[in-house]
This record gives structure tokens, C-alpha cells and sequence, in this order.
């Protein structure tokens, strides 16, 4: 059951939050600002907390605890972040940049490109993008010791690096968890490494080279990357998780091989650059509008105890002042959320510095916690309330 919680966790900090997103109540009752929603996902026990808003042409920043339990150094709005499955977002672009070129067809049969992998026919480009082609999660098998409840697997893995083909031979030689093309689709992280190894068959490049080429510098970012070390590149926060009370006090974990992840979970980042590559995206500077429609055309998937409407690399959230795109992730130690409404105009990112804090219930399943409560505030305010008026920063 542990190891079920980590894979989807390895792609969402979103597992008891997004369900009441559409439920949490008016945007900025009580007249809570932007700051006032920061302090309280602090308030709330996350030991950090860092994010940018934009609305416009106007941009709010703001920050709130410490960076480090130890020196208790404050975080910062500018801090180079981990972005876990949010990755998966920029290697979809990627991969859909070559279906406009003619490299890549959306519903050609991975075989086609990957033939000493994949052998079913029937999964194609598309299935692995919106996770339904129903390939097993590898992650359980990279750390197996979740399996048993033990975070040994974790520590033991902190330098170890593996291939992208290496990742992908763990997941394919699990039973599959569904026909191809089923719904609900299931998520799972090797849809994305074989994502990442088909854009390395067409385009001749790794494909961390290549979506840095196309993506990230395309979308004018400074501050993203896929890094090469173990360590976070430029000024980072500590990372600290609990796997759910499994470890006491919370593990460190921020630096890690993150090979693991590669093109489902490795880039860093920050929030500002964050907002930046979702606005190219929406605002149609990356893709054109029929590609676009693809990403935004969703299907169902499972993930973790809940489900999710899924496109290519992002999902919907449901908000209650209207439909907005974008999507979480979770590495160990720490969590995102990156949002924008449909024309990339009305934007949040936010960074945290601790994952896994909640505890599981008797039947394996998440209790929530008030940071989650507080994180889904945060989110409401920003994108459906006023408080970038509030504050604003030119930005």
C-alpha cells in the first residue's frame, strides 16, 4: 500500500487536495490576501512555502518559513525548486513539437520507435502522454523497500543512477493494469521515461538535451533545467519528508540522483519561471491550437485514491470561478503546483519544502491534514480571488 502512495505522490502532492478545490468555499471571504494565505499554509505546519501569482501583467510574490530546520535560514519567492511531475508537462510539449514537425504520430504505436521495448501494438504515442496505455509504474521496483514499509530503498538509491531504458524494463515487466486505451487510465511514471527515450530515437539527442533546446529555452526560462548532479542548481531549500510517519523526524533529502525521475520528474526550477512557461504554453507560443486541443482533451485516469481528468502532461482543476490547466508533483522532500487559467493569464506556482506529511488511514488510504486545506486556500485565492490587486509587483 506504501509503495501505491509513493508512485502516485512521485507525480502529485495533490492527493486529498484536488477533489475539494471545487468546493472550498467563495474566493477572498473574509477578505484574505495573498500574504494572509501564504502564512497560513506556514501556520498549518509546512516548514516552507514559496510562490508566484500573476494576473495580467501584474505579479505577486511571496514566502513564508524557513528553508532550513537547522539554521532556520527564511525561504525565499526566487529559491530553485524540484518540480517532480510537473516535468511531465514540458516532455509532452516536446514530444507534441515533433507530431507538428511529422517526427512523431500521436496515435502511432510506440513500436514503431521503440521496438525492443514495447511490443504491444496497441499503445500508442497518445496512451503513454494521457496514461492510458496502461504500463506499470516502475517506481515500486526502484524502491522496493516501500513495499515492506521501509525507507531503506530511499537512502540506498541517493546516488545511484539509472537509465532511462533501465526504468522502462521495470515498469514493461510488470503485469500491465489494463488494456490498452482502457478508462479510467492508470498513472504511472514510465509512460513519460518512454516518452522521454522516444524523443531520443527521432530527434538523435538525449532527450534532457533536447527538451532544453526546444522547451525550456523556447519558453525563455533561466532558471530550468534538468540538473547533472545530485545537488539542486542555485540557491534551493532543505527537503524534508516523513513517507507518512514512516520516518521520525523528517528526512533531508534535497540532494538526491534524481535519474530516477529523469523525463517524468527531474527538472528544477523556480515559481516565476514556472508561470513564465505555462503562459507560452496556453498563450499559444509553444504549440499551435490544434496541439493544444490535444493536450487539453482529457480522459479519466486513477491516480493514487482518486482520479483526476487527465490531457497530455497536464489536468484540469475545477475551481469555482471556472475551469484552469496545469498540474502537481512530488519528489521526496518537495511539492508543487503550477495553474493556469485557459489563456495563461491568470497564474500560480507554489513551492514547499516538505511532502508525505499526512498519515495513512486503517484502509492504506490519505487522512487529510491542514496543510492540504491550507495549500487549497492558497490556490482559490489566487486564482479565483483579488489579492494580486492587493499587492501587486511588476514583474
Amino acid at each position: 500500500m506504501l509503495a501505491r502512495m509513493i508512485s502516485f505522490l512521485s507525480a502529485s502532492t495533490a492527493v486529498v487536495m484536488i477533489a475539494s478545490l471545487a468546493t472550498s468555499g467563495p474566493a477572498g471571504a473574509g477578505g484574505q490576501s495573498l500574504d494572509q494565505s501564504l502564512r497560513a499554509v506556514h501556520e498549518a505546519g509546512m516548514y516552507g512555502v514559496y510562490s508566484s501569482a500573476r494576473d495580467g501583467g501584474r505579479t505577486w510574490r511571496g514566502a513564508a518559513g524557513v528553508a532550513d530546520l537547522r539554521t532556520r535560514r527564511p525561504v525565499r519567492p526566487d529559491l530553485v525548486h524540484r518540480i517532480g511531475s510537473v516535468t511531465k508537462a514540458f516532455t509532452a510539449v516536446a514530444v507534441l513539437r515533433q507530431v507538428d514537425r511529422g517526427a512523431i504520430g500521436l496515435d502511432t504505436p510506440v513500436r514503431a520507435y521503440l521496438p525492443e521495448l514495447v511490443t504491444d501494438e496497441r499503445i500508442t504515442v497518445r496512451m503513454l502522454l494521457n496514461h492510458t496505455s496502461h504500463i506499470p509504474d516502475y517506481l515500486p521496483q526502484v524502491f522496493p523497500s516501500t513495499v515492506t514499509g521501509s525507507p531503506e530503498s530511499l537512502d540506498a538509491n541517493r546516488f545511484r543512477a539509472f537509465t532511462k531504458r533501465e526504468l522502462a524494463e521495470l515498469g514493461l515487466g510488470q503485469p500491465p493494469t489494463g488494456e490498452p486505451g482502457a478508462e479510467p487510465g492508470a498513472y504511472s511514471n514510465t509512460n513519460y521515461i518512454l516518452a522521454g527515450l522516444v524523443l531520443e530515437r527521432v530527434t538523435g539527442r538525449s532527450a534532457e538535451e533536447h527538451i532544453t533546446g526546444d522547451v525550456i529555452r523556447r519558453a525563455g526560462l533561466r532558471h530550468t533545467s534538468f540538473p547533472r548532479t545530485p545537488r539542486i542548481p542555485g540557491p534551493h531549500s532543505k527537503a524534508y519528508t516523513s513517507i507518512f510517519g514512516l520516518v521520525e523526524p523528517p528526512r533531508e533529502y534535497s540532494v538526491y540522483d534524481m535519474s530516477w525521475a529523469s523525463t517524468a520528474g527531474a527538472i528544477t526550477s523556480t515559481m516565476d519561471d514556472l508561470n513564465r512557461f505555462f503562459r507560452a504554453l496556453l498563450g499559444g507560443e509553444l504549440l499551435g491550437a490544434a496541439r493544444l486541443a490535444d493536450m487539453r482533451t482529457t480522459v479519466p485516469i486513477t491516480a493514487g485514491q482518486g482520479r483526476v481528468a487527465y490531457g497530455l502532461g497536464i489536468y484540469a482543476y475545477d475551481l469555482p470561478c471556472g475551469r484552469f490547466w496545469g498540474t502537481d508533483g512530488g519528489v521526496f522532500g518537495m511539492g508543487t503546483r503550477a495553474v493556469a487559467g485557459p489563456d495563461g493569464r491568470r497564474q500560480l506556482a507554489f513551492g514547499t519544502n516538505r511532502t508525505w506529511y499526512q498519515r495513512l488511514n486503517d484502509d492504506g488510504g490519505i487522512d487529510p491534514h491542514p496543510i492540504d486545506h491550507a495549500l487549497d486556500r492558497l490556490t482559490v485565492v489566487a486564482l479565483c480571488g483579488t489579492g494580486i490587486d492587493e499587492h501587486p509587483v511588476r514583474g
